[in-house]
């Protein structure tokens, strides 16, 4: 496992859209890029957008064999700032469009409920290359993860759509605190610490 650069934005942006591109289920990325002839594009815009906020206010975890990341951002660390600015207009016109922002308020609203004011951790996004899932890409990563983390003592939360997912975290000791269905699709909020 290595730490992601800002070099290493195009390899996590491929990774990301391989991991999340084939699936078309309900969930916020599909969302947020659609199911349209631009999907690919979209997706790759809205991944770049991930990379840029984790740089700013977390960490990027890199598999060793480079088909598997993960993004995480500390609660404490994020503020708003001219570049999140910037980077928020440009996910709206290059990805999300005009007529999706009531629905990612929405989402967002959704989050900030449930997610505490305390200090806390967040993984942004997990994701392995399409051709290695079901491998021991995610799991070597996560358990990699949560090595680097031992000695962490801030709650560590995260959400996910994908009941695959949900299972995977709850192997890695996330406990499922609640579950919205707001959004068409549900989202479950997972916490471990």
């Amino acid at each position: 496992m290595t730490k992601a650069t800002n070099k290493d934005k195009q390899l996590v942006v491929d990774i990301l859209t391989s991991a999340f591109e084939p699936d078309k289920n309900k969930s916020t990325i599909n969302l947020l890029v659609g199911n349209g002839e631009n999907r690919t594009e979209h997706m790759q815009v809205l991944m770049g957008y991930l990379f840029e906020r984790s740089m700013l206010f977390g960490e990027i975890f890199i598999s060793g064999n480079k088909k598997g990341c993960l993004l995480i951002k500390y609660s404490h660390r994020e503020k708003i700032t001219l570049k999140t600015i910037r980077l928020d207009i440009q996910l709206v016109v290059k990805c999300i469009g005009i007529t999706n922002i009531y629905k990612v308020l929405k989402r967002q609203k959704i989050t900030a409920r449930n997610y505490p004011k305390e200090k806390h951790i967040r993984p942004v996004i997990f994701g392995v290359k399409n051709e290695f899932k079901g491998g021991v890409t995610a799991a070597r990563l996560m358990l990699n993860v949560k090595k680097y983390y031992k000695n962490n003592t801030l709650p560590v939360l995260i959400d996910a759509a994908a009941t695959y997912n949900v299972q995977l975290y709850k192997k890695f000791g996330f406990r499922i605190i609640k579950k919205e269905d707001l959004l068409g699709f549900p989202i479950y909020f997972l916490r471990i610490n």
